[in-house]
């Protein structure tokens, strides 16, 4: 379905042999992967394989303990002297931050904000935009995930379907190259999960970067440029989502995927 430009472009996100270990638990054992803008791909893999751990790796929400994650150009989160990486400040950390959106499996909006404050805290907040203009382009948003009449409503007042696609607004309002996504309906309801994932096709749809680490079979059947099997730390198998879902070549992929069928 690919919607994305010519392998002539450079990727957008480019990781190489990225470890990360907690103590003795090596839970990263050498990722490498490449992203070209307007992609989307979908990580798939069992619990504990890595791939959460993976994408808080690439907007630095966790250290990487060896290898290197670049973004638009830029490694994240570290400067290299040499051949060692050097941890960035914070503040400078933050602005590489400004182009990555990220949705969790927790919708973490302020209770104590309307829908409308919730998306224009951090661009008015944090990157001093007018609040004129970012009010604006909130309710651009907020018609884009279906949600034009929440403005002015409160997160106790909304679904969790609802919730969700408020958070991705949330996470839009940044005008991100890179927006990754947790697990974004592992905590709804089976029938909001529909609702969540209409919303990211959308977003797919409109040639925005995407890497989404999620269980939902059939929206990497219908949304993915590219499907990424993780297994131990490991990408054990990567391909169209045809390759991948319905030709799997390694055991451990079509042993995952059997209990889908």
């Amino acid at each position: 379905m690919s919607h994305y430009q010519s392998d002539e472009q450079a990727p957008l996100v480019i990781a190489r042999n990225v470890h990360k270990s907690y103590g003795e638990n090596e839970v990263l054992k050498g990722i490498d992967l490449d992203v070209r803008p307007g992609e989307v791909v979908v990580i798939l893999g069992p619990s504990g394989s890595g791939k959460s751990t993976f994408l808080r790796c690439i907007n630095h929400l966790e250290d990487i303990d060896r290898g290197s994650i670049m973004v638009g150009g830029e490694q994240i989160g570290y400067v290299l002297h040499g051949s060692r990486l050097h941890k960035l400040p914070e503040k400078a950390i933050a602005r590489q931050r400004r182009n990555i959106g990220m949705v969790f499996q927790q919708f973490n909006l302020y209770p104590h904000m309307t829908v409308l404050q919730n998306i224009v805290e951090a661009p008015v907040g944090v990157h001093k935009e007018s609040r004129q203009a970012a009010e604006k382009y909130a309710r651009e948003l907020l018609e884009k995930v279906g949600l034009s009449d929440k403005a002015n409503a409160y997160p106790r007042h909304l679904s969790g379907g609802q919730q969700q696609r408020v958070a991705i607004a949330r996470a839009l309002a940044i005008k991100p190259k890179l927006m990754l996504f947790d697990e974004p309906t592992s905590a709804l309801d089976p029938e909001l999960v529909g609702e969540v994932l209409a919303a990211m096709r959308d977003l797919a749809q409109q040639g925005l970067t995407m890497i989404v680490v999620t269980h939902e079979i059939g929206f990497a059947r219908e949304a993915a440029d590219r499907v990424v099997f993780m297994d131990g730390g490991y990408v054990v198998e990567q391909g169209t989502a045809d390759e991948v879902l319905v030709n799997p070549q390694h055991p451990r992929t079509q042993a995952f995927l059997s209990r889908f069928i």
